[in-house]
């Protein structure tokens, strides 16, 4: 009982982690060390889950795809995004330096811990660590495109989106702002009940859902390092996003509200009690991240 307790609050702190721009469930996945778990339980929805459901072998399919695992995390994550992630974004709305601050600790903090499973450290690794940072940063300079209907993009959309749920230092959010059809799929398909995009942007998820966590789970077992190099790059790349102090560069109206698509970065000429909390804060943020990883060293 006590492990699905602390795997709820997990679930919990990725849906907390969706609300905040730049933050995704990945990385919280991976600093609570359930990232590959997570990704394995995916990975087992596949034909031979499909046939044990079918026949009715119900016992063999919750084993066989750690459903209660998957269940618990994602049952956190859903309660989480309709109460304590409201506050989040309320706080972050009205305290944004202050929340800034807090979530740029635990990036930093899960960094150097993340990078610590990387067990060689040569130049492929580095490289690969080098062009996933420059990545993720460039993706905040990039022009959104125009919105598109077509439903192979639609379903393109679909499977591109849910990489934001998987992978570490990206939004799922974010990415659909850039592909232009965060409007058509979020907000203008839910509330006009429009099934025939909705189904096919369910489907390119669920497809994209079970490529992802295959391609992640096979590279987790033949290439672990560079893989491991690879997410640690995300994570750092979205650090360029997450700093505190930052002034908003260029946006986009969606539905009446104001989605972030840049911003220019400053660092703070006062010493006020503004600055010296968001600091209290950072520290807060890297020892959260610090229990967390001796905690399950521990176990």
């Amino acid at each position: 009982m006590k492990y699905y307790i602390i795997l709820f609050l997990k679930g919990m702190a990725m849906g907390i982690a969706n609300v905040i721009p730049g933050v995704s469930g990945g990385t919280i996945a991976l600093i609570t060390n359930i990232y590959e778990d997570f990704i394995q339980s995916l990975k087992s929805f596949n034909i031979h889950a499909l046939n044990l459901f079918l026949k009715g072998k119900i016992k063999e399919f919750i084993l066989y795809t750690d459903l209660y695992f998957l269940l618990t995390v994602f049952g956190g994550s859903i309660i989480s995004v309709f109460s304590i992630a409201k506050l989040f974004k309320f706080l972050l709305n009205n305290y944004p330096i202050l929340i800034w601050a807090f979530f740029f600790g635990l990036i930093v903090a899960s960094i150097y811990f993340v990078g610590k499973r990387i067990k060689v450290w040569n130049f492929k690794n580095i490289f690969i660590l080098l062009i996933a940072t420059i990545t993720t940063f460039s993706i905040s300079f990039i022009e959104p495109a125009q919105q598109n209907e077509n439903l192979f993009f639609v379903f393109i959309c679909g499977m591109i989106g849910i990489a934001g749920m998987m992978l570490p230092g990206l939004s799922g959010s974010f990415i659909l702002i850039l592909l232009g059809n965060y409007e058509l799929l979020l907000v203008d398909a839910i509330i006009e009940l429009n099934y025939k995009l909705l189904s096919i942007f369910v489907l390119g998820s669920l497809v994209g859902l079970v490529a992802f966590s295959n391609a992640i789970a096979w590279l987790l077992k033949k290439h672990k390092n560079e893989i491991l190099s690879l997410l640690t790059g995300f994570i750092l790349g979205s650090l360029f996003i997450i700093w505190p102090w930052k002034n908003i560069e260029n946006t986009i109206i969606i539905d009446g509200s104001e989605k972030v698509l840049s911003y220019s970065w400053h660092i703070p000429s006062n010493l006020d009690s503004e600055t010296i909390s968001a600091i209290i804060l950072m520290i807060i943020g890297i020892l959260a991240v610090y229990l967390i990883e001796k905690a399950g060293q521990k176990k």
